[in-house]
């Protein structure tokens, strides 16, 4: 009974496999250009917000056409509650928010290597609160792969600085605008995955159904806080638009498709594959 079990479930776990494994060499590419992407097609003086509500909007519309392709769409909008959906999309939809700006800041101002790696840092902060809201606790590879990563993020961050500051005097305009925003913005993005990653284990949560509550809600803070914001005054004064063209959506819809793909890494395998390492996560399969 139990040798016949096991070749059963290991069939099964295949497929699964598959996919994240799939799902993270997607996700690696989308890290890797989204940086290049964004500084040729966006504009300095492009306004963050507008980017980050189409980022948002973008998600909701993949989330969307996926849960239809799926069949899904009917079930998941049926058993939908107002309570489930703040319990397990509130937080992580406001942290969100506030790191896709960060990002959005720190794009402009940073080379891309340097952004990458300060913004793979997230890996360490998820590390960091999996183990305090989820007890998961990392391998000694794991730990010396973070360990690695930032000491590279360290690295890579006195060396843009110093560089900065020696060719132009702008070391702390670099420091203040560059570094700090995707530093901040990798430590949010590790709370939100955790409160993600638990949302999907123990609330059941589906990953669609949580890319649109978090984008919507998300959406309805930043407007929020447009109210007083130099971004507010911005799009009140010359539109959401400002400074868009029609090649400026090729890195909001790569960032969305990168949130979709998230989501789905965080479903299917939990953290620990994020440092390509098997565990023993208990996410449950629920796309």
């Amino acid at each position: 009974m139990g040798a016949s079990s096991t070749p059963a479930a290991a069939a099964a776990a295949a497929p699964s496999r598959r996919k994240v494994t799939l799902y993270l060499v997607l996700l690696t590419l989308q890290y890797g250009a989204q940086p290049l992407i964004s500084k040729r097609f966006v504009r300095q003086d492009t306004i963050v917000t507008s980017l980050v509500l189409a980022t948002e909007a973008a998600k909701v519309i993949c989330a969307i056409i996926l849960l239809i392709a799926d069949g899904s769409l009917k079930k998941q909008f049926s058993n939908w509650t107002l309570i489930g959906s703040l319990t397990a999309s509130g937080l992580p939809a406001a942290i969100y928010a506030l790191q896709n700006s960060l990002l959005q800041v720190s794009f402009k101002n940073l080379d891309s290597l340097t952004f990458s790696i300060l913004n793979q840092t997230k890996l360490l902060w998820t590390s960091f609160f999996t183990f305090l809201i989820l007890g998961q606790k990392q391998s000694s590879k794991q730990i010396l792969a973070l360990a690695l990563l930032i000491s590279a993020a360290v690295l890579l961050s006195v060396g843009e600085s110093t560089s900065k500051g020696s060719n132009g005097g702008g070391s702390d305009y670099i420091l203040l605008y560059g570094i700090i925003p995707v530093t901040v913005a990798s430590m949010l993005s590790g709370l939100a995955s955790s409160l993600c990653q638990w949302a999907s284990q123990v609330k059941k949560h589906t990953s669609y159904m949580m890319t649109i509550e978090m984008s919507f809600i998300g959406s309805v803070c930043l407007l929020a806080s447009t109210y007083r914001s130099p971004d507010g005054e911005a799009i009140r004064k010359y539109g959401v638009f400002h400074e868009w063209t029609f090649w400026t959506m090729v890195p909001v819809l790569m960032n969305a498709v990168g949130g979709i793909l998230v989501g789905l890494v965080t479903t299917y395998a939990g953290f620990c594959y994020s440092l390509s390492s098997p565990c023993n996560c208990t996410a449950t399969i629920r796309v």
